[in-house]
């Protein structure tokens, strides 16, 4: 039978191992009998010894290292290094994130790693210098919208974007929009919330940070239309917004596979063209932002067809041109 002080001394031992222990940082028997003295508990090797039995037949992962005297480690984690690291830098170059509200996930990301690993983590932490948020409500407009979503309710909010000064103002003089949210997306460092809008009767997508003041209100979301996809809303609309949708044939230069494959993935039909190129068949739509796409690799990406892909970014290179010259 355990009694409350037993208790107490194995949540002490618990805290201290999963706080300060890995398999690079093991305690000592003799180390966490000083921690514990410190703490109140004066107890010997053998009592250690069946606290730390009891802690592992209840399934926390020590792991004992037989030395004389032993060592003990926290085992594994819901997350490892490598992961957390990952989620860090993800909290760190957000545009989404405000840079206070990054330093305050990346801090609590961090002490999941434990205390032996929290300086090498924020040690891995760089400055990206990219453009943040300035809006200080986010999580509580995601936490807005996400109650909306969860009790299938509508939204309404003023939405914000910026005027030739740099002010920020409200968009068609302040109008209130009233939409039925169906999911938060995060999309190129920016978060969406996609939603039927009640005015323009169609599905649409707004800019979380952008959004003034949301507010559940007590009417019944319009549901989802049958064929509604996220995947395929996004697909159309982040990616190269209303437009034709064709099969477009581009000769790339072979240094430039990886983006090709980054941008529509590796199922995409390839086929060598010439010792220095190949071609893909890619499905794109025929809009300034396909072919702002293609502008950007200098001529290492080339359409070969359709006739009419060809004109119109012909025709936007020359128009871009006759502005330039004015």
């Amino acid at each position: 039978m355990v009694n409350n002080y037993s208790k107490k001394r194995l949540l002490l031992i618990l805290e201290l191992l999963y706080k300060t222990t890995d398999e690079e940082n093991p305690i000592s028997t003799v180390g966490i009998m000083k921690y514990l003295e410190k703490k109140g508990f004066s107890i010997d090797r053998k009592t250690l010894a069946s606290d730390i039995k009891i802690l592992i037949e209840m399934d926390y992962d020590i792991v004992t290292i037989k030395s004389s005297p032993n060592k003990y480690f926290w085992g594994s984690r819901t997350f490892e290094i490598p992961e957390l690291k990952m989620l860090i830098d993800a909290a760190s170059s957000a545009r989404f994130i405000t840079k206070k509200k990054s330093k305050e996930l990346i801090d609590k990301i961090a002490t999941l790693a434990g205390d032996a690993q929290y300086e090498n983590m924020n040690r891995h932490i760089a400055a990206t210098g990219r453009a943040k948020s300035d809006n200080k409500k986010l999580y509580y407009i995601v936490d807005t919208i996400s109650e909306a979503i969860n009790q299938k309710k509508k939204i309404q909010f003023k939405y914000t974007e910026y005027n030739a000064d740099k002010e920020k103002v409200f968009r068609h003089d302040g109008e209130v929009y009233t939409v039925s949210p169906y999911v938060l997306y995060w999309n190129e460092d920016y978060y969406y919330v996609v939603g039927y809008h009640d005015k323009r009767e169609m599905v649409a997508a707004f800019r979380v940070d952008r959004l003034h003041n949301p507010k559940v209100i007590d009417e019944q979301a319009v549901p989802k239309p049958k064929d509604f996809n996220i995947d395929d809303y996004a697909n159309k609309i982040f990616k190269m917004f209303d437009g034709e949708e064709a099969i477009v044939e581009i000769e790339c230069e072979n240094h430039l596979m990886k983006y090709i494959i980054d941008h529509y993935g590796s199922n995409i039909e390839t086929n060598r063209n010439s010792e220095n190129t190949f071609i893909a068949k890619v499905p794109a739509t025929l809009t300034p932002t396909f072919y702002s796409w293609v502008f950007q690799f200098s001529g290492g990406i080339r359409i070969i067809s359709p006739p009419k892909a060809i004109e119109c970014f012909n025709q936007m290179i020359e128009a871009n041109r006759g502005d330039f010259n004015e």
